[in-house]
């Protein structure tokens, strides 16, 4: 689709429905291991008058659309100077008086650069929510990944935030810390998170992509894949660990195997956990059969299972596969995830 202003590659999935301005172009860190999103394009911030443009444009194209919400693109729109972040914002609400919530990505280093005077200011202005790629509490993972952030950092940046008024979504990456940290992985993210206790827990599922720095530590032998079921342990492990938090918690992308892993905590926490035991405590048959009809887009959610046409339709699929080991399964099922967008 062509439209008369810029728009940048990627938004969050809660953003579907939402104004896309675009503040900044790419990321400002474009280091991170598991990401491919932006390789091999410069990092910019636009200018007030271009951004201001797009706005305008933007009212004409939509010819009035009551927006309630609006994300800013691409990578950190935090990383502007906040005169001109609160310039862009008045115009941005003058333009669509209906916004309610304006959000953007928001890394730990650009949190804590503002001081606490200027993050509510921006909060004032309508910047009132942020994403936060934490993806793992873990010192190990992170410098494994080449975060640029420590835990630390990232538990004061989350802080931060909240303390200033601003909305907190946290991802998380399921999977992140490969064989080797798996445990530290869901112990200590969910112990970072015990500490920030974000608005939102929102969780993704790990698929090396091609080109990626993390491929080229799987090809090197320096990284291993878990299992589904390994993933699926590892994210119990950590819901169990979280404690005394009032987060929405939710696995929300079609990357990640139970979907139907939402709810609120604390109230939900044992139904939660209760969907990763009734996912751990199916057969070996019906727990292969599970992942490869979620990964084919035949299974939305567990009670699935119970639909014999499916189930069936999921069983012809396995007699088309050419496989050995489980290891083949499961190099399949990993290659299905990376595909997801």
């Amino acid at each position: 689709m062509e439209y008369p202003f810029e728009i940048g590659p990627i938004r969050p999935v809660d953003e579907s429905d939402s104004l896309l301005i675009r503040t900044t172009r790419n990321c400002p860190w474009n280091r991170c291991e598991f990401c491919v999103n932006y390789h091999g394009q410069p990092f910019s911030i636009r200018s007030v008058e271009e951004i201001k443009r797009d706005i305008d444009e933007a009212v004409g194209y939509f010819n009035g659309h009551p927006f309630t919400s609006c994300f800013l693109q691409d990578g950190d729109s935090l990383i502007m100077k906040t005169a001109d972040l609160l310039n862009v914002l008045g115009h941005l609400k003058k333009r669509f008086p209906t916004l309610e919530t304006i959000s953007s990505y928001g890394r730990a280093w650009s949190i804590s650069r503002k001081s606490p005077e200027e993050l509510q200011e921006i909060c004032s202005a309508g910047l009132n929510m942020l994403y936060c790629g934490m993806e793992s509490g873990s010192d190990a993972v992170l410098e494994m990944m080449k975060k640029g952030v420590t835990s630390r950092e990232i538990i004061s940046a989350g802080i931060h935030a909240k303390q200033a008024g601003i909305f907190l979504s946290e991802f998380v990456i399921s999977g992140l810390g490969g064989t080797r940290h798996w445990i530290d992985h869901a112990t200590s993210t969910a112990l970072a998170l015990n500490e920030i206790n974000p608005d939102k827990i929102r969780v993704l599922t790990i698929g090396v992509k091609k080109g990626s720095g993390l491929e080229k530590k799987l090809l090197a032998g320096e990284y291993f894949l878990q299992t589904e079921e390994n993933i699926i342990e590892e994210q119990r492990l950590m819901l169990e660990s979280l404690s005394g938090i009032t987060s929405h918690y939710a696995n929300h992308h079609g990357v990640d195997l139970l979907i139907e892993a939402r709810g609120k905590l604390p109230e939900d926490k044992d139904r939660l956990i209760s969907i990763m035991d009734r996912f751990l405590n199916l057969t070996d048959n019906d727990k292969l059969n599970f992942i490869l009809g979620r990964r084919l887009g035949i299974y939305n959610c567990l009670g699935d299972l119970n639909d014999t046409h499916r189930y069936e339709a999921v069983e012809t699929q396995f007699r088309k596969i050419d496989f050995n080991t489980r290891d083949d399964l499961e190099a399949l099922f990993h290659s299905l995830r990376a595909k997801v967008v």
